[in-house]
């Protein structure tokens, strides 16, 4: 019996696979078929804990440095999807901003694409096959107070995942966002009940989302019946969107 999205036969590769919206990926692309390597900076018994689940890999590497998201890539083989999700939030107000908490996520949230996409492409390219997705945030969308820094970062995921679509479409090779509302991970868990209940008085659907909501559409992008959609950004947030 065909199955629906399958990733049999295909390699992927998962930055920040270690927990939350990465892992839910990692397992979702696990059960469609795929060959899992575990991309994690930080939570090693976690990756592994996740790539075992699979039957994958669990890989450390520091993804906002380029020669360690160059070796991660490599080291995954040749890769059929990429799906970078590695991110964090370092919050405040701009005039209280160092250059630290700007450079951080700036590096971590959106260099990190540019590195590993610069490594995977050339290969893809050379298969005429690949399909990348590329982790945004509803924040890069609509910005959101105290989070300058990080709706930059999610922000300027789009506008390169939108630029190498119209590269490397010639090539085969597609390119893709995902963009999840407020969903329930260690980087919500620590908002205020107040702040919750604003999101989810502006959600339709009434409710956060749950990692596995994410986890679904990339499979989903990242399967051949997603074969004539790139440059897309999907939002994957109950509606907040709208």
């Amino acid at each position: 019996m065909t199955t629906f999205a399958s990733l049999e036969g295909k390699v992927a590769l998962v930055t920040g696979g270690s927990r939350g919206i990465g892992r839910a990926i990692a397992l979702e692309l696990g059960r469609a078929g795929a060959d899992v390597i575990v991309g994690y900076r930080t939570g090693r018994e976690e990756a592994e804990a996740v790539a075992t689940e699979v039957g994958g890999r669990a890989v450390e590497a520091d993804v906002s440095d380029p020669g360690s998201a160059r070796t991660l890539v490599e080291s995954a083989g040749e890769l059929d999807v990429l799906v970078n999700n590695a991110g964090l939030t370092r919050d405040g107000l701009l005039v209280r901003m160092s250059d630290e908490d700007w450079r951080s996520v700036i590096d971590t949230n959106l260099s990190s694409v540019f590195y590993t996409c610069r490594a995977a492409a050339r290969g893809m390219m050379r298969k005429r096959a690949g399909a990348i997705v590329n982790i945004s945030s509803i924040v890069g969308v609509h910005g959101n107070w105290g989070q300058t820094n990080y709706a930059a970062s999610k922000a300027g995921i789009i506008g390169f995942t939108k630029s190498l679509a119209r590269e490397l479409g010639s090539r085969n090779v597609r390119a893709n966002v995902v963009a999840p509302g407020y969903v329930t991970t260690q980087l919500t868990d620590v908002l205020p009940d107040e702040a919750k209940e604003t999101m989810l008085s502006a959600t339709p659907l009434g409710r956060l989302g749950d990692p596995e909501d994410v986890a679904g559409s990339v499979r989903f992008l990242c399967s051949d019946e997603a074969r004539f959609v790139t440059g897309v950004v999907l939002h994957v947030d109950g509606g907040l969107g709208m």
